[in-house]
């Protein structure tokens, strides 16, 4: 079975149910596990990859703004390979090549690939395509070892959460992009609950949408919570350095102590596949350190002094 991913996190969820080996084309940014982005990338993005967070988040609305697509998938490309499986999404038109240009693209093909669609909102919608994906690999057996290793992790954290009362659960404001502020919407306010907060910014299921930071002081969280959709721990970092001068940011640092927690958001919260569960116990053990262990994946949620880009300590 030859098969292409056009997303990270499909390409997880593959190489989870051990499919590796059959995958024979990725998107441009899958970078794990190790090996898959060697393989051949069937799309390409217009994002400039080295510009600064609010020049990205302007180039993002403008192509949005005019209707044209941030992400092309190579067709050539995608023919040569000759894949059995595309595995794609429906869910967010900034993460990964639109629908509709996917279903375009497959009519162009000589032959006709099965064409696996994700659109997970929620944890449980993540677990039903591991087990959708597994079913279309014929690995359906995988998938379910798979899930029941997920879920006993997920299990293990909701008991010990459970002993932790109300009142000493931290409101967490969770933010998956800082120029500007994004709350962190779909799964994630559930993976805060699971740890043992509470998302003072949003519901569940919910698409993350652009905030304040008055809306985020108004929300009057404990703690702060920086997972930045699509970038890694010190990628993050160098957001804080050019928000050092806005009044409103430091408002809002002196609110909660100038304690901000950064964690590597590409890795761990923002892929719908199997690392959620790494980000999930990373964060219990940062917001209860004291009744959580630390991930043994060695996921980390990190406090970084004043919020300033400087060297992290453990939380």
């Amino acid at each position: 079975m030859r098969i292409v991913s056009l997303l990270p996190s499909a390409t997880e969820i593959v190489c989870s149910l051990g499919r590796q080996d059959q995958l024979v084309g990725v998107s441009h940014s899958c970078n794990y596990p190790s090996g898959v982005s060697d393989l051949p990338a069937m799309t390409r993005t217009t994002v400039p990859k080295d510009a600064s967070s609010d020049t990205i988040d302007q180039h993002v609305r403008r192509y949005l703004g005019e209707h044209t697509a941030l992400y092309q998938l190579d067709i050539e490309r995608l023919a040569e390979v000759g894949p059995d499986i595309v595995v794609s999404q429906r869910l967010c038109d900034v993460c990964a090549v639109n629908s509709d240009d996917v279903l375009a693209a497959l009519h162009e093909l000589p032959t006709q690939p099965r064409l696996v669609e994700l659109e997970p909102e929620l944890l449980a919608d993540v677990f039903h395509d591991i087990r959708l994906v597994g079913q279309a690999l014929n690995a359906a057996g995988v998938a379910l070892q798979v899930l029941e290793s997920l879920q006993a992790r997920v299990d293990d954290v909701a008991e010990r959460t459970a002993r932790i009362p109300m009142h000493l659960r931290p409101r967490v404001a969770l933010l998956e992009w800082l120029l500007p502020p994004f709350n962190s919407g779909h799964w994630n306010p559930e993976l805060v609950a699971l740890a043992g907060g509470i998302d003072c910014l949003g519901p569940s299921g919910k698409r993350s949408h652009t905030i304040s930071w008055s809306d985020v002081l108004q929300a009057r969280p404990d703690k702060i919570v920086v997972a930045c959709c699509g970038l890694s721990q010190e990628r993050t970092r160098a957001d804080f350095v050019k928000l050092a001068q806005d009044e409103a940011w430091q408002e809002l640092l002196e609110s909660v102590d100038r304690r901000v927690y950064v964690t590597d958001g590409d890795a761990y919260f923002s892929r719908p596949g199997p690392r959620l569960i790494d980000g999930m116990e990373a964060l219990a053990h940062a917001l209860h350190p004291a009744i959580h262990p630390p991930s043994e994946t060695g996921a980390q949620v990190v406090l970084a002094a004043a919020g300033a880009n400087t060297g992290p300590s453990n939380a």
